[in-house]
């Protein structure tokens, strides 16, 4: 997953965690994928553009697999980040636990963006305790900073940023806001459930590039991400980063770094509860210095610091 002409928000963070490796003095040489067309045929061309790259030090993959897997083919040491998708699918998609058992062992070590990620994937592949070490993606706390806004939207303006599906749960978000009977509720992604999504003070705007969403967190009081799980949530630590409050699902990685006085986290299942959780967000102060305080903590150049000693690491081991 990166960026690419047709889909300048794919993969948004792996490109900022290349980007600051690059600004520690790396050399990177890239063997990806920018665009969501292709199926899984598209696999197949990673797996060329792998072979025709240059031979590293250390190879740093994203998802376990296929990446890792196609990644793990290449004569040398191994990093691989989990995301989310890729441990859920262990278990669920037939053949997959197989092949990440085969993944982890390979690995030098192995990166969960959120301790919910690593004991999810340790209690499901065991070979994977000891050598699994949580580091999220970070947030680039310079793009993504607290700024006046062109044109605020109605207050209280609440922003949902993210792709329109059911694991987001965009349509009891819809149904919370509608109850509060004021402001606005702004989509911005796309997915099957856009054409659903209409209601009174809604409106989705699509899909738009990464470096627009800054602008977008200007104009919103709150952002609401109340997914059903998430494994980290990047634009809450984006929103964060911008001095906005957030609703958060507390399933999975958001109750890791979202302190109380940053915003609220909610059982996503309850309409009830997130009803509160918009109106409780709605009332912390914006912006919200307390946000930008705990996303400073995950600003990507200090992830990027971890992420460059576990490579160095792996690098080095196979020189001893």
């Amino acid at each position: 997953m990166y960026p690419g002409p047709d889909d300048p928000d794919l993969g948004v963070f792996v490109q900022q965690m290349e980007r600051a490796l690059r600004e520690r003095g790396h050399e990177i040489d890239l063997a990806v994928l920018d665009s969501r067309a292709g199926g899984k045929r598209r696999y197949l061309e990673l797996a060329r553009r792998v072979r025709r790259a240059p031979k590293p030090d250390v190879v740093y993959a994203h998802f376990l697999v296929p990446s890792g897997l196609i990644a793990s083919r290449v004569d040398a040491p191994l990093v691989v980040t989990a995301h989310g998708r890729d441990v859920r699918n262990i278990g669920a998609t037939p053949g997959v636990g197989a092949l990440t058992r085969r993944v982890v062992g390979r690995a030098s070590a192995i990166v969960a963006v959120s301790d919910y990620l690593r004991r999810e994937l340790e209690a499901k592949l065991p070979n994977a305790r000891g050598k699994t070490h949580v580091i999220d993606m970070g947030v680039d706390t310079e793009r993504f900073a607290p700024s006046e806004p062109d044109e605020p939207l109605p207050s209280p303006a609440f922003l949902c940023v993210g792709s329109l599906t059911e694991r987001k749960n965009v349509l009891r978000l819809r149904d919370a806001f509608a109850r509060l009977g004021r402001g606005s509720l702004t989509f911005v992604g796309d997915g099957p459930l856009r054409a659903r999504l209409d209601g009174t003070n809604v409106r989705v705007v699509g899909r738009v590039p990464h470096d627009e969403i800054p602008g977008w967190l200007a104009r919103a009081d709150v952002l609401a991400q109340p997914s059903l799980i998430e494994p980290l949530g990047q634009s809450l630590l984006e929103a964060m980063a911008c001095g906005r409050s957030v609703v958060a699902t507390r399933i999975g990685g958001p109750p890791e770094f979202v302190p109380p006085e940053a915003g609220v986290l909610v059982d996503p299942t309850d309409l009830d509860d997130l009803e509160r959780g918009l109106r409780a967000a709605a009332a912390l102060p914006k912006p919200n210095e307390a946000a930008r305080s705990a996303a400073e903590a995950h600003d990507v150049r200090r992830q990027a610091e971890q992420v460059e000693a576990l490579l160095a690491r792996a690098a080095r081991d196979l020189r001893a």
